[in-house]
């Protein structure tokens, strides 16, 4: 086990516990008739924030409920303790029969809102057994998963246990329907909503970029590179070496956003870019003037960085799967990541409009980008049109559930 893996867990372990001691316990208590909202990390936590912020900041009323929002994911916990819509923010508890009755003893809450992929068994049962109205949020069904095959049945009846499912799309609700399940319907994902919501707040100039804008200035060819990984940044190395020898120094300018931005990271990459980069927390006016490769080593800013690109490589698609690809094309730029997308419907949205390109090689990553850059002004809108065509899913669950 290694040493990361084994501190996240005993995290986990501790805040499972932490929920159910004493003083916690309390604090549910007094939140009695909460709205409850599980997420299993930050991603979860994105797709169900719109609706989240729209309860929280609608007019107050006797009805208006507290909010108490649970993580499955240390990174979630971490990441959004202080979220300050929220009158309580929790690890769930270990998912026993004995800690959702605790739990739920506790808390009592008026409803519970489960997200994407997150279905727990012992509290789904202890929910349907004290009646209260529980609702899954921009699912997603594969004919691969388990609840589909001869093993799932258990799985599967799982999902009866729900108020109602609101699935992304019509593929989804057909399949359950095909097994039995009837209790769904097509809303969409409410993460083309958020998505939306950042783009407004960016533009609005919520953060202070000006490093970034003017790394970028008076240059016609700028990539933004999201979440990489060192597979992404192997091949784009190359590519802003070849651009480099072949178009001058800085006719090409890369801004590399790392998924991980550990000192071993940012050294490996910037091995990589040798002399060709600066770091995002040192740079200056002067430093930027001789560099192609801007470093972002601060989280938080990837989302506000993707309005200065021409086109995005989002990374990931080199391991497990890649990352939030709409977060980018709300800009309007086009995308390109790697082979592993079939589990991502936007990704595959994306592709089916010539919105967006998957490679599988350098030469491929050379094709792709050249190509963008060259068609932007035709590609780029196409991707900003397929987010504006996903749009309004909130909408529809809100008025439903609230």
């Amino acid at each position: 086990m290694s040493s990361t893996f084994g501190h996240k867990l005993r995290t986990l372990l501790r805040g499972q516990r932490q929920t159910l001691d004493a003083a916690h316990r309390a604090l549910l208590e007094s939140l009695h008739g909460a709205v409850w909202i599980h997420c299993a990390s930050v991603g979860e936590f994105e797709q169900a924030r719109t609706i989240i912020d729209r309860y929280a900041e609608g007019p107050a009323s006797p009805k208006r409920r507290p909010i108490v929002i649970t993580f499955f994911s240390p990174s979630g916990y971490e990441a959004r303790k202080n979220y300050d819509k929220a009158d309580a923010v929790l690890y769930l508890p270990l998912a026993t029969r004995r800690h959702a009755k605790q739990f739920l003893e506790a808390l009592q809450p008026k409803m519970a809102i489960f997200v994407k992929y997150e279905f727990w068994p012992a509290y789904l049962k202890e929910l349907h057994k004290r009646t209260i109205p529980t609702y899954s949020i921009s699912a997603i069904f594969r004919p691969t998963q388990r609840f589909f095959h001869w093993y799932g049945k258990s799985s599967l009846r799982l999902l009866k246990l729900f108020t109602h499912i609101y699935v992304q799309d019509e593929d989804s609700r057909r399949l359950l329907a095909e097994h039995g399940v009837h209790n769904a319907s097509v809303a969409g994902d409410t993460r083309f909503d958020r998505v939306k919501q950042v783009q407004s707040n960016n533009v609005q100039g919520t953060k202070d970029l000006t490093p970034i804008a003017d790394f970028v200035e008076g240059c016609e060819r700028v990539i933004i590179a999201g979440s990489t990984w060192p597979e992404d940044e192997v091949l784009l190395s190359k590519y802003i070496a070849h651009c480099s020898s072949d178009n001058g120094n800085l006719s090409t300018k890369l801004i590399l956003v790392p998924h991980e931005i550990d000192e071993a990271h940012l050294h490996f990459i910037f091995n990589l870019f040798k002399g060709r980069f600066v770091r995002y927390s040192r740079a200056t006016k002067t430093s930027m003037l001789h560099a192609n490769v801007l470093v972002i080593d601060t989280m938080g800013l990837l989302s506000s960085i993707y309005r200065f690109g021409h086109v995005a490589y989002i990374g990931g698609g080199f391991g497990v799967g890649i990352h939030n690809t709409i977060e980018a094309a709300v800009y309007g730029v086009p995308v390109i990541f790697g082979p592993n997308y079939e589990h991502f419907r936007e990704a595959k949205g994306l592709i089916g409009i010539g919105a967006a390109r998957s490679i599988k090689n350098y030469n491929e990553l050379e094709a792709a980008l050249n190509t963008a850059l060259e068609q932007k002004e035709i590609i780029g809108p196409k991707a900003a049109a397929y987010v504006q065509s996903e749009l309004g899913a909130t909408d529809i669950i809100y008025k439903e559930i609230f």
